[in-house]
C-alpha cells in the first residue's frame, strides 16, 4: 500500500515541486491538496504543465489532514505551528518546509522571526532534517523541519573541514546566491521582471533569517559556538543556490588532509558529489535534482579553503529533500522517487 501524503500549500513553489516529484514515487502518492488562494480549483489550472497528470481540486487544510498519512507543509513561517499540532494529535506525519519548528531557541525564533513557539513540547519533538548530518535523528520521528536552501547548500559545502576541526570557526564567509523561486510564488518589486532582469543583487546583507539557522548546524557540527557572515544575492534565473563559503585554514594542516576528509565524509552519501580538482560547482548541473555539488578549492597566498556547493533550491533546498526525509521516516531507501538524471543542457 502507498503512502497517502497530503500537501498544505500545494499551489505555491515548492508544494508544486512536491507535486511533481511525489508523481512519480513508486511508494507514494498525493491523496489531497490545499490551498487558500485557489480552494475549490484543480492544481492544473494554476500550473497547466500538470494537465492530466494531476487535476485535483485544493480542499481545505482539514480535509488534507484527513485524508493523509503524512502531511507536507509548504506554507510562509508563522503558519505551521497548529498545524503540526494537530497531525500529531491525529497520529500523522509532519514535514514542515517552514522555518516554524527550523531553530531550537525561542529566543532566536522571536528575534528573526518575530513570533513564538506555541507549544514547547511539540518544538522538543522536532527534529532538524538535514539528512546527510542528522539522518539517525529523523528515523522514528513523526515531526521534521526541513531546512531550506541556502541553509542546506552552505553547511553541506563545508562540513566535513568543520566536523575534522581543519578550519578556523571564527571569521566564515557564506557568500551564496539564490534563484528567484526561492522568493516564492508572491510577486515583489523585486522579483518583477524588469527589476530583476539583467541584474544582480545583494540583500538582507547581514540580516537574513537563515544567518541563525546555518549557525546552528555549524554549532552542532563543531561543538562550539560559531558566528558566520552570511550575503545572500539574488540571480536573475529561476533556479538554483551557489554558496560560496570561506574559511581560514588551521596551522600544520594541508589541502591534501582536506581532501581526504571530505572524500571519507561524503563516500556514501549518494546526493553529495564530491567534484574532483579543478572542477567548480555549477547550479546547471544540479537542475531538477536532489543532488548538491561540492568543489573545494586552496588559496595558498591566503591560506584559505574555498568551499562551493551547488543545489536546486526547489528540490535539495525543499521539495527533494523533504521526501528524503519522508523516506527516511517510512523506512524506505532515500534515494526512492529522487533518482533524478539533471538535464546535460
Amino acid at each position: 500500500m502507498k503512502i497517502k501524503v497530503g500537501i498544505v500549500g500545494a499551489t505555491g513553489y515548492a508544494g508544486a515541486e512536491l507535486v511533481r516529484l511525489i508523481t512519480s514515487h513508486p511508494q507514494a502518492e498525493v491523496v489531497a491538496i490545499s490551498s487558500v488562494s485557489f480552494e475549490g480549483k484543480k492544481l492544473s489550472d494554476v500550473y497547466p504543465s500538470y494537465k492530466f497528470l494531476n487535476d485535483m481540486v485544493c480542499e481545505n487544510q482539514d480535509a488534507v489532514v484527513e485524508k493523509s498519512d503524512i502531511i507536507f507543509a509548504a506554507l510562509p513561517h508563522g503558519l505551521s505551528q497548529e498545524l503540526g499540532a494537530e497531525c500529531i494529535k491525529k497520529g500523522k506525519a509532519f514535514i514542515d518546509l517552514g522555518a516554524d519548528f527550523r531553530l531550537e531557541s525561542e529566543e532566536e525564533y522571536t528575534e528573526w522571526y518575530d513570533g513564538t513557539f506555541i507549544d514547547k513540547d511539540l518544538h522538543k519533538e522536532a527534529v532538524y532534517g538535514l539528512p546527510e548530518f542528522f539522518r539517525d535523528k529523523i528515523k522514528g520521528k513523526r515531526i521534521v523541519a526541513n531546512p531550506g536552501c541556502y541553509t542546506t547548500c552552505s553547511p553541506l559545502a563545508i562540513a566535513p573541514a568543520v566536523v575534522n576541526g581543519l578550519i578556523e570557526m571564527k571569521g566564515i564567509i557564506c557568500d551564496c546566491k539564490s534563484g528567484v523561486t526561492g522568493a516564492g510564488r508572491k510577486t515583489s518589486q523585486g522579483s518583477h521582471f524588469p527589476e530583476l532582469n539583467e541584474g544582480f543583487h545583494a540583500y538582507k546583507v547581514a540580516s537574513h533569517r537563515h544567518t541563525p539557522e546555518i549557525e546552528q548546524t555549524l554549532s552542532k557540527l563543531s561543538g562550539q559556538d560559531v558566528t558566520i557572515t552570511f550575503v545572500p544575492h539574488l540571480l536573475p534565473v529561476n533556479r538554483g543556490i551557489l554558496a560560496t563559503v570561506y574559511a581560514d585554514i588551521k596551522k600544520g594542516v594541508n589541502f591534501e588532509q582536506i581532501r581526504k576528509a571530505y572524500e571519507d565524509f561524503y563516500k556514501d552519501e549518494y546526493f553529495v558529489r564530491l567534484l574532483d580538482d579543478g572542477q567548480c560547482a555549477d547550479i546547471h548541473n544540479v537542475k531538477y535534482s536532489n543532488f548538491c555539488d561540492v568543489s573545494i578549492h586552496y588559496d595558498k597566498r591566503a591560506n584559505k579553503l574555498i568551499a562551493c556547493g551547488a543545489i536546486d533550491n526547489m528540490v535539495k533546498g525543499a521539495a527533494g529533500q523533504a521526501i528524503q526525509n519522508m523516506n527516511i521516516i517510512f523506512g524506505l531507501d532515500e534515494k526512492t522517487g529522487l533518482d533524478i538524471i539533471p538535464p546535460a543542457f
